[in-house]
């Protein structure tokens, strides 16, 4: 039996009230689906994901997001939003952004992090133009792959083109639309990482 070595996950919004908690109950969802985490077997992998924010600690998931991830069998009642430290990010074997604000965020903190570190819509597009991670292959050789080319400069500028827009605030049915925009990228993502 081979397993993978361990991958730890951080996902970063603004509140970690909204979309990093979802992205993070999602991204663990497929995994377990997936019987990358839980299942043991030769799929066996220690996968930890985390979620924090660019805010203050010690908010609830809103309750729009516990209703959506409960209607799924995803419980975010004990929820509490964690704000971001540096070492998180220098602990993490990828740190993904709702927006591409995140991934500046996370670059500003510890700079050595920014090839590790995309929103999650434009690794899932880059992703899957270099094809998933091939067996044996570490994750920080198919994040170099990815990567290559990608400036810290494309984070400038006003482009929305890779982001997840924030729901806070907004109709029930934008919560909603958000909600299942992250859970089909956290699919396709979690086949590209381990198919």
């Amino acid at each position: 039996m081979t397993s993978e070595p361990a991958t730890e996950i951080l996902v970063l919004c603004t509140g970690n009230v909204c979309r990093s908690p979802m992205a993070e109950a999602l991204l663990r969802h497929h995994l377990t689906e997936r019987g990358v985490i839980g299942g043991g077997g030769s799929r066996s992998s220690t996968v930890s994901i985390r979620s924090a924010g660019l805010l203050a600690s010690g908010q609830r998931a809103s309750d729009e997001v516990i209703e959506l991830m409960g209607a799924r069998g995803l419980d975010l009642t004990g929820h509490q939003s964690c704000m971001v430290e540096p070492e998180m990010i220098r602990t993490a074997d990828l740190i993904l952004g709702m927006t591409r604000e995140h991934v500046r965020e996370a670059a500003l903190l510890v700079p050595e992090c920014f090839g590790r570190t995309f929103t999650l819509k434009e690794l899932v597009r880059r992703g899957e133009l270099v094809g998933p991670r091939q067996v044996g292959m570490t994750l920080a050789a198919w994040l170099e792959q990815v990567g290559e080319g990608r400036s810290p400069n494309r984070l400038l500028g006003q482009s929305d083109e890779d982001d997840i827009p924030d729901p806070m605030g907004r109709r029930f049915k934008f919560y909603k639309q958000v909600a299942r925009d992250i859970d089909e990228l956290s699919a396709r993502l979690v086949a590209l990482l381990f198919p």
